[in-house]
């Protein structure tokens, strides 16, 4: 069995766990260090969406895999919007609104609708970006009135290390995920569905936290061993 399959197959056994159904949380194999041959082997294995942080190596990936889903998951820069809207089928990282206005020009001249994710700094490390929980409802509001960009979610990114804080993160970004919903009209706020949340190191605890997209590379794309799901206690959790 090769890596992707057994990242899901885990995948697959936490959901149990946490008594939801499998299908109810994308695995995005992040591929941002890996070649094309990786990629060709993880989508034989059954992947169907691959994660890129740079908009060269987007441009590169999706142009040799057009079947999958690609999803952009790095900082934007202004002027490399342009090469990122079409090509990815979501943007995960929208955190300023001259870019929401950008990419919205861009998906106008393409005639189409852009999927984005707010990214939120739900932590307040320094070091993340991300707009602060307490303006995403403003800026929520913003975006969802803009005609080709749709907002679908939030994402965001714990602390390294700490399980527990991490699961607080993710908790706290479903929180304002339904705060969001509930300060946009229903017809927008239907459609504001996802939880880009968990990588490699912290994936479990998103789940059990309400994920719908998890962002896993290392555990797919490298040779370390998988540590494997043990069921633990609530007050574990």
């Amino acid at each position: 069995m090769g890596r992707y399959a057994q990242v899901a197959t885990e995948l697959q056994d936490v959901c149990d766990h946490a008594l939801r159904p499998f299908e109810s949380v994308c695995l995005v194999a992040v591929s941002k260090t890996v070649g094309s041959d990786q990629v060709a082997a993880a989508i034989a294995q059954g992947a169907g969406d691959f994660g890129e942080n740079r908009p060269d190596a987007l441009m590169e990936k999706q142009a040799l895999f057009p079947q999958v889903r690609w999803h952009f998951i790095g900082n934007i820069q202004s002027r490399r919007i342009g090469d990122i809207v079409g090509r990815a089928a979501l943007i995960h990282s929208l955190c300023q609104l001259k870019h929401a206005h950008r990419i919205d020009e861009v998906a106008a001249g393409l005639g189409i609708v852009q999927d984005v994710l707010i990214e939120v700094n739900v932590s307040g490390e320094e070091s993340k970006s991300g707009v602060s929980p307490r303006e995403v409802v403003d800026f929520a509001r913003q975006v969802s009135e803009l005609q080709h960009v749709r907002l679908r979610g939030l994402m965001t990114m714990a602390p390294q290390g700490d399980p527990q804080r991490a699961r607080e993160v993710f908790e706290e970004l479903a929180y304002l995920k339904e705060l969001v919903c509930a300060h946009l009209s229903d017809e927008v706020a239907a459609e504001v569905s996802e939880l880009s949340m968990g990588m490699s190191g912290d994936w479990r605890e998103a789940v059990f936290a309400g994920a719908t997209i998890v962002r896993i590379g290392r555990a797919v794309f490298s040779d370390e061993s998988i540590e494997r799901f043990a069921p633990r206690r609530e007050d574990e959790r």
